[in-house]
């Protein structure tokens, strides 16, 4: 007989923020708060663990995406149609940016709004308020490499072209 309610634990993550990619460091937050890293993970069941992003301030985009992004939103008032670049955004409300990065990254869903949504808590600065429900041993989520160039081959290293691989597929 199994109890579903029983078996689920939710674990505490940090993430810092703080010179890492938008689009990168989302896909891994969205991952977490779905809880695609578990082995017990079902699309239809709320499974995820809770995130704290420290330092998202310092957060970079690729390009010349600082001037070129744009926010839109509507107040909902006739010609209520907003807009914000990214650089404008950041300036205001630093959080807004990696917050509508990981929320455009789930389904738009009951789950979502209900579960995954208050389960990921972002922080302008390095001081958040939940140090209690943190390990003491806690270290912040890798960061994730900026190029498919560099060292960090996730377990793959055997099968690159190189020092220590074959380059054989």
């Amino acid at each position: 007989m199994s109890f579903p309610g029983q078996s689920l634990q939710r674990a505490w993550h940090l993430v810092d923020a703080s010179n890492q990619t938008v689009g990168r460091l989302a896909v891994q937050i969205s991952g977490i708060l779905k809880g695609k890293h578990k082995p017990t993970y079902k699309p239809n069941k709320d499974m995820g663990d809770h995130v704290i992003v420290i330092n998202a301030k310092d957060v970079s985009f690729s390009g010349g995406k600082w001037k070129s992004k744009v926010y839109h939103w509507h107040t909902g008032y006739p010609g209520g149609l907003k807009q914000r670049r990214a650089e404008e955004l950041v300036e205001k409300r630093p959080e807004e940016i990696l917050k509508k990065a990981v929320l455009g990254m789930l389904k738009r869903n009951n789950l979502r709004h209900q579960s995954i949504e208050p389960r990921l808590r972002i922080y302008a600065g390095p001081h958040h308020p939940h140090i209690a429900q943190l390990p003491s041993s806690t270290d912040p989520i890798p960061v994730v490499p900026r190029s498919r160039s560099s060292t960090f081959h996730f377990g793959l290293n055997k099968y690159t072209s190189g020092p220590g691989g074959t380059g054989k597929n």
